[in-house]
């Protein structure tokens, strides 16, 4: 497998998260501007984010290992798989790319470029859901990676769609798509004071993803060894 230099790595990290984003923000805002059933309006904030996921795994993935999410940097770093300073640099572009992303949509839909999102997503439930959203997201990658690595852009692009549906918080999973979403002022905005429960506990669900499914997915038993033992 082509390995490629950090530098075309961090531009892929980059051009990725923006784009995931500027999907976000964009299909919330004109889902809520062509109907006024939340809905509605959330299906089709859903299907355009699933839909370029998808597209954006399968193009980026040989490149950069398409994470465009620190909470997936974080768990590939606690893998060993990324060193303290490629994953910093991932972390740092994804979301400079998320932001940039926001604030391309913002110029598209002809809204002030530069906003604070005034929707209140904060408490215990709220929290509980992005625990759930990104174990979920993070067992999902894993576990595709284990079982069959091609499948892993629709697997991903799979759950996040139900994961929109499922928890209570609309499935960010995302450290970098929420600081994003916290400047838009939007359909898929969140307040930035309540960021830091939402990204604790994105993290909080990354890492114990990691631990089940490193326990799950590890060397499995022989049929000879599960008789004899």
């Amino acid at each position: 497998m082509r390995i490629y230099e950090l530098p075309r790595r961090l531009v892929a990290e980059c051009l990725g998260t923006g784009l995931l984003v500027a999907t976000v923000v964009g299909s919330g805002v004109m889902a809520d501007g062509l109907s006024s059933d939340d809905g509605i309006a959330l299906l089709g904030n859903t299907i355009p984010t699933g839909a370029i996921l998808v597209v954006l795994i399968t193009v980026f993935g040989p490149i950069s290992g398409a994470h465009f999410n620190p909470a997936v940097t974080f768990v590939f770093w606690l893998k060993k798989m990324l060193g303290v300073r490629e994953a910093l640099a991932y972390v740092a572009v994804q979301v400079l790319g998320g932001l940039v992303g926001t604030f391309i949509a913002h110029i598209m839909f002809d809204l002030s470029v530069v906003q604070a999102s005034e929707t209140v997503r904060t408490g215990g439930g709220q929290w509980v859901a992005e625990i759930v959203a990104t174990f979920g997201l993070v067992a999902t990658i894993l576990g595709g990676i284990h079982s069959r690595e091609s499948a892993v852009p629709w697997l991903v692009g799979l759950y996040i769609t139900a994961a929109y549906w499922f928890t209570a918080s609309t499935s960010f999973a995302n450290p970098a798509v929420a600081v994003a979403r916290g400047f838009t002022n939007t359909f898929s905005g969140i307040r930035p004071i309540d960021l830091p429960g939402f990204i604790g506990s994105e993290l909080v669900g990354a890492v114990l993803a990691l631990w089940l499914m490193s326990w799950l997915l590890g060397v499995a038993s022989t049929a000879h060894e599960q008789t004899t033992s």
